[in-house]
């Protein structure tokens, strides 16, 4: 039971910085690399992208090996290889097996990750974030 929460805590964590983490850090590097010039370099914007590419796909990945350990751990790992909705037949022959798409503990994990992401961006972006649009922009 610990070891479903753990993996299930880490797969939130690691869902949460994929939205926030990584681009806070990619950022943060890209301030580095432009130092103190007012003026933004490419330098500053391939290392932006560059560093945000990189974290996310690790991040992923790292995800994706914790939501398989959390599979096998709590017996849900897939038996019958799941095939993608866009290569389906249109026409309907191809039998159905078993009931119908679940959605797994790991998902349900991600996608409320997601939508907290989400929500907390655009109540600091609308509401706390003090942004220019439409005001004064302190000239």
């Amino acid at each position: 039971m610990a070891k479903r929460f753990g993996l299930a805590a880490l797969m939130a964590f690691l869902a949460l910085n994929i939205w926030t983490g990584s681009p806070l850090l990619a950022l943060w590097i890209g301030s580095r690399v432009q130092g103190e010039e007012s003026q933004a370099s490419m330098g500053a914007f391939a290392a932006v992208i560059g560093c945000l590419a990189l974290f996310s796909i690790l991040l992923y990945q790292a995800l994706k090996y914790v939501l398989h350990a959390y599979q096998e751990t709590t017996g849900t790992l897939p038996t019958v290889r799941a095939h993608a909705p866009w290569l389906r037949s249109m026409r309907g022959e191809r039998p159905e097996y078993g009931e119908g798409a679940r959605i797994t503990g790991g998902e349900r994990i991600v996608v409320v990750t997601v939508i907290l992401a989400a929500v907390a961006f655009e109540m600091w972006f609308f509401f706390f974030s003090g942004s220019p649009i439409g005001g004064d922009s302190g000239r």
